[in-house]
């Protein structure tokens, strides 16, 4: 089903594909970075972002593929329950906040926050990300394939970030780890299943929580 947002509202394309069946495709057309594109999905279709989307992209999902062919803006794969969010270009701010389970794959560079208050999805960024990745990410598991900016893991609690390339400081309560075997096979899964062929497993930087802010004391 080809879905052309130039004469279709965005309303009206996210209750069709709502309303399709299990193993269903679509494509939306003549996106032009339009907010909030195959958001509140729920069964196992297949959507195809034909552009650049705007906010939210596939946000609020469960079990569907959601690809943009294009950037992302803020939020792509916000709040994802399960399935899959990729998307081709670069993203913006917030990507996969908050995402409960599912996978949001970015295979350019992804902006501030990516991976902020994570509970349990999965977050690959093949390029580089901006400040404050895995701000307070609680759990799951943040991929980096290229270099992170400041602020990185702040305030992180079971949340585990790999990062190919370089650092350029922790957060608060976040820490370099050494890798264990299932990190590096955990790694080399997650890069040969989604294609980010220039990360070495074996030399990534694991960083987790101190777990120094897990309780309130007194000095």
């Amino acid at each position: 089903m080809d879905i052309d947002l130039s004469v279709t509202s965005v309303r009206d394309a996210n209750a069709a594909l709502r309303a399709l069946p299990a193993g269903a495709s679509a494509r939306l057309a003549s996106p032009a970075g339009r907010h909030n594109l195959a958001v509140g999905l729920t069964e196992a279709i297949t959507v195809e972002i034909d552009g650049t989307a705007g906010y939210y992209a596939g946000g609020l999902g469960r079990d569907a593929t959601v690809l943009v062919r294009g950037t992302a803006g803020w939020g792509a794969g916000e709040n994802l329950m399960s399935g899959l969010v990729r998307v081709d270009g670069d993203a913006s701010q917030s990507l996969g906040s908050c995402a409960h389970g599912g996978t949001v794959v970015v295979h350019g560079s992804a902006s501030l926050r990516a991976g902020i208050s994570l509970k349990g999805g999965t977050v690959l960024v093949a390029g580089d990300v901006g400040d404050h990745c895995g701000f307070m990410a609680q759990a799951g598991t943040i991929l980096i394939g290229g270099d992170a900016g400041r602020g990185l893991g702040d305030s992180l609690y079971e949340a585990v970030i790999y990062v190919a390339g370089k650092i350029r400081d922790l957060g608060a309560d976040a820490r370099i780890e050494e890798l264990a075997e299932a990190d590096v096979e955990l790694v080399a899964r997650l890069a040969k299943q989604h294609g980010f062929d220039h990360i070495d497993p074996e030399n990534v930087t694991r960083v987790a929580s101190a777990r120094q802010l897990y309780h309130w004391g007194t000095p």
